[in-house]
C-alpha cells in the first residue's frame, strides 16, 4: 500500500492529509512551458521540485499520472515568431526540442502526458461551447469571454476581490473588467482555427482546463505551478472548469517559491537577468542545479547569486566523499563489536545511518521537506567523513557504514540525487568546472607529468613549485603510493 502523506493546499492555506480521487492513485498536472525560448534555471526549480516530488510519491508506491502541458499557441510567441520571421506553431515546435533537451540533460524523467494547445483545439472549443451554453461565456465580434460575475467563488485561491479588479486598458467587448479571453478573434497574420465563433485561438487560461480533464479527469489530485501563477492563471482555470463540469476543479493546489535576485526580484526574460539552464549545465553537474532546487522547502523563495551553484557543487562533493569513504571501508565484526572498540564517532555514524531512511520518509511526508531531508544526509556524511579519519576505520569500519551506504542509495531512488559514480562525478567536474577556470586539461595533465619527472629527478623544489602553481588554479594533486591523481578543488562552503 502506497504512504499517507501530506501536503500543503494553497486553497485552504494549511498543510493537509491527501485522499486521492482514487485509492493508490495520483492525478497530477503541472503548468508547463511557454515555449518561445530556452528554459532558464528560474522555471527549472518548478520542473525539478515536481519531477523529484513524482520520483518519491513513486517510490513511496504511489501509481502517478503525471502531466505537464506545452503552451505552443501565444501571444509571446506570436511577437518572438514575428521578430525572427518564423511560423508561430513552427518556432513552438522547435523550442519544445530545445526544451526536452535541456530536461534530459538535467536528468529529468518525462511526464506520462505532455499536451499541446496546437493538438488540443478541439476540446478547447467543447468546453468553451458548454460554459456558453450554460450563460457563463459571453461572444462579442469573434471574442469569447468568460462571465467572471457568474461564478460566485472567484477569487477564493488568490483571495483577489471582484469588485477590485481593473483591467489596464478598457477592451471593446468586455462587460466587466475582470472577465477574461476564453477565444481570441483571429488578427492577419496569427495562426487561427475555425470555431462556432468564427476563426480565432485559444485564450491562455481555458487550455489547461481542457487539457487536464482530458488526461486525468475533471477533479484533479494536485494542480502544481509556480507561485506566479496562482492569479490570475490558476483562479481562472477554478472558475472555467468548476462552471463547465460541475463539480470541483483541484483538490490540493501545489506551488513552488520563486528563485529571487540579490535585489528582491524574481528571475524573468523580461527582466533581463536569466541564466539558461543549457549554459548552467555547460559548467555544472546536473545534479548541482537538482541539489541547489532542493536544499530549500519548495514553498520558500530561494535566493540566486553567483555563488549559488559553486556551493551547491561543493555540498555536492561532500556527500560523493562520503559515500566514497564509506565504500572503501572493509571488515566482517559485528557492527556493535566495531564500535565498542572504535568509540563515539563509530557509534553516531551507525545511529545517524539506521536511523535516516526513517527519517527522511517522516520529512519528505510532511509537506515533501526536502530541506530537512538534505538537513539530515548532511549530518550523517560529516560523520562519515569523520569517522573515516580514524586509523582503524579503513580494515574495520565497513560494518558500520552498512547502514549510511544504504541510506544514501536511499536518497538516490526517492531524490535521484548521488545518482552517478564517485569516479563519474569527478570526472565530469573535471570536464566541465575546468573551462569555467579557464584550464584545459592538457595543460593539468602535462604539468602533472613535468612534476612527475620532476619527483623521478629528486627535484623537490621544482615539484612542489608545480603543485603550488596547480593549487593557486583550484586543482588538488593527490600523491598515492601507486602514482598522482588530481581534482578540482570545490568551494570551502560544502554543509
Amino acid at each position: 500500500m502506497p504512504a499517507n502523506f501530506r501536503i500543503y493546499n494553497t486553497l485552504s492555506r494549511q498543510v493537509e492529509d491527501f485522499q486521492p480521487v482514487e485509492a493508490g492513485h495520483v492525478g497530477i498536472y503541472v503548468c508547463g512551458m511557454t515555449v518561445y525560448d530556452h528554459i532558464h534555471v528560474g522555471h527549472a526549480r518548478a520542473m525539478v521540485v515536481f519531477d523529484a516530488f513524482v520520483r518519491y510519491l513513486r517510490y513511496r508506491d504511489w501509481r502517478v499520472t503525471f502531466v505537464r502541458n506545452f503552451t505552443d499557441v501565444d501571444d509571446k510567441i506570436i511577437k518572438r515568431a514575428n521578430e525572427v520571421g518564423k511560423d508561430p506553431v513552427a518556432l513552438a515546435s522547435e523550442f519544445i526540442g530545445h526544451f526536452h533537451h535541456d530536461v534530459t540533460a538535467l536528468g529529468l524523467a518525462m511526464p506520462d502526458h505532455e499536451p499541446k494547445v496546437s493538438e488540443s483545439i478541439d476540446a478547447i472549443v467543447e468546453m468553451i461551447s458548454h460554459l456558453v451554453a450554460k450563460g457563463h461565456a459571453y461572444e462579442n465580434e469573434g471574442t469569447v469571454w468568460y462571465s467572471v460575475e457568474t461564478f460566485p467563488e472567484y477569487g477564493k485561491l488568490s483571495g483577489q476581490k471582484v469588485d477590485e479588479l481593473r483591467s489596464p486598458d478598457e477592451v471593446p467587448g468586455k462587460r466587466s473588467p475582470a472577465d477574461f479571453a476564453l477565444w481570441k478573434a483571429a488578427k492577419p497574420g496569427d495562426p487561427s482555427w475555425d470555431s462556432p465563433w468564427g476563426p480565432g485561438r485559444p485564450g491562455w487560461h481555458i487550455e489547461c482546463s481542457a487539457m487536464s480533464l482530458g488526461d486525468i479527469g475533471q477533479t484533479l489530485d494536485i494542480h502544481g505551478g509556480g507561485l506566479d501563477l496562482v492569479f490570475p492563471h490558476h483562479e481562472n482555470e477554478i472558475a472555467q472548469s468548476e462552471a463547465a463540469n460541475g463539480t470541483k476543479y483541484v483538490n490540493y493546489w501545489m506551488h513552488n517559491g520563486l528563485l529571487t535576485m540579490a535585489s528582491g526580484q524574481k528571475m524573468g526574460k523580461s527582466l533581463g537577468n536569466v541564466i539558461n539552464v543549457r549554459d548552467a549545465l555547460a559548467d555544472f553537474p546536473a545534479e548541482t542545479l537538482r541539489l541547489y532546487y532542493l536544499q530549500n522547502h519548495y514553498r520558500s523563495p530561494l535566493p540566486w547569486g553567483p555563488e549559488a551553484l559553486p556551493e551547491a557543487l561543493a555540498m555536492l562533493g561532500r556527500l560523493y566523499e562520503a559515500r566514497e569513504n564509506a565504500e572503501a571501508m572493509g571488515g566482517s565484526e559485528p557492527a556493535e563489536q566495531v564500535i565498542q572498540s572504535l568509540g563515539a564517532d563509530a557509534e553516531r555514524v551507525w545511529e545517524l545511518g539506521t536511523s535516516f531512511i526513517e527519517r527522511m520518509h517522516a520529512s519528505l511526508d510532511n509537506d515533501f521537506n526536502t530541506a530537512q531531508t538534505l538537513g539530515h544526509l548532511f549530518e550523517l556524511a560529516r560523520a562519515t567523513n569523520r569517522f573515516a579519519n580514524h586509523k582503524k576505520a579503513k580494515k574495520r569500519g565497513g560494518p558500520v557504514v552498512a547502514p549510511a551506504l544504504a541510506a544514501f542509495a536511499e536518497v538516490s531512488h526517492a531524490l535521484g540525487l548521488m545518482g552517478m559514480t564517485t569516479a563519474a562525478f569527478t570526472d565530469e567536474v573535471k570536464v566541465k568546472r575546468l573551462g569555467a577556470l579557464g584550464v584545459s586539461r592538457e595543460e593539468v595533465e602535462s604539468m602533472l607529468a613535468e612534476r612527475v619527472a620532476a619527483r623521478e629527478a629528486k627535484d623537490w623544489a621544482r615539484a612542489d613549485e608545480i603543485r603550488a602553481e596547480l593549487e593557486a588554479r583550484s586543482i588538488v594533486v593527490m600523491d598515492r603510493p601507486d602514482g598522482s591523481d588530481w581534482k578540482v578543488r570545490l568551494s570551502a562552503a560544502a554543509s
